[in-house]
């Protein structure tokens, strides 16, 4: 599941859809900001360190305090009197190891993040946390997903549902790559709009079947029949329409997705029916 955009609700319908699915393996690939576990309220299982680039460190024996390495880097990652190495401006681009005479510097494996691996109520939940100031997420989400496989193939789960970043940068790519469809979250005004043909054009580029969700589509009603319009034009099915609805945030409150806190509530009824609608295309 993906949004072309952050704040459409995204997260909070995977939870509904994880409580609905079964032999399912969840993964949460919005590894900047995860936040599907709130929800889910997962027990770890495992842990394992992410290293997603290599960072300099500096031999002080070897070191002849040149200064070569601080004028030379352009993120002025580098003290140009103590040298010492801030690896938070440092992106790791190696001229400083380049450039030295002594070959003072090396660049070793950096801890960009780390992957979790947990148990939750509807099943195995496969995550991570891209620590800050870190880049390669999308080398994070990919590392990710195949882990989520290989947990699926041990379990014999029949489904993976992804709950994606948003936009349509690196890591959405990743989320979007091997997927066997696309739900996109739009949320009914005009850069919801704006944003969910961008995540349309980029999962047709990929061929991955994309449906689209409207969520809270009452709100603006008026938008909302312009999302429909130019799904029809793009040929994209609206498989579902979700009313504006407050137990949704009261089933927030509570850390529990809307269909399990109130199922009768018509938010729930929408997304039970999205699901078998969606199911039917699984």
């Amino acid at each position: 599941m993906l949004s072309g955009k952050g704040g459409t609700g995204k997260t909070t319908i995977v939870a509904s859809l994880a409580a609905l699915a079964e032999d399912e393996v969840l993964v949460d690939c919005d590894v900047d900001a995860p936040n599907l576990h709130i929800l889910l309220e997962p027990q770890i299982l495992s842990k394992k360190e992410f290293v997603g680039s290599k960072k300099p460190r500096r031999d002080e024996e070897k070191c002849l305090r040149c200064g070569l390495c601080a004028t030379s880097c352009r993120f002025l990652a580098i003290d140009p009197i103590t040298l010492e190495i801030d690896l938070v401006r440092c992106e790791g681009c190696g001229v400083c190891a380049l450039v030295c005479p002594q070959n003072a510097i090396e660049m070793r494996d950096h801890v960009s993040g780390e992957i979790f691996l947990s148990k939750t109520r509807y099943g195995t939940l496969c995550h991570a946390r891209l620590f800050p100031g870190e880049a390669n997420s999308g080398k994070l989400v990919t590392e990710l997903k195949m882990s989520a496989a290989v947990v699926a193939g041990k379990e014999g789960a029949k489904l993976l549902i992804v709950d994606g970043p948003p936009g349509i940068g690196c890591p959405v790519i990743s989320s979007v790559s091997g997927s066997s469809a696309v739900l996109a979250v739009a949320e009914p005004t005009p850069s919801g709009l704006h944003d969910l043909s961008r995540l349309i054009d980029l999962s047709k580029h990929f061929g991955v079947p994309t449906y689209v969700c409207i969520n809270q589509y009452d709100v603006n009603e008026e938008v909302s029949e312009e999302i429909e319009g130019f799904c029809s034009r793009v040929e994209v099915e609206v498989v579902g329409k979700i009313p504006f609805d407050e137990k949704v945030v009261e089933a927030a409150t509570h850390r529990k997705p809307v269909v399990e806190y109130s199922p009768a509530s018509p938010s729930a009824q929408e997304i039970r029916r999205m699901w078998e609608k969606i199911s039917e295309v699984l």
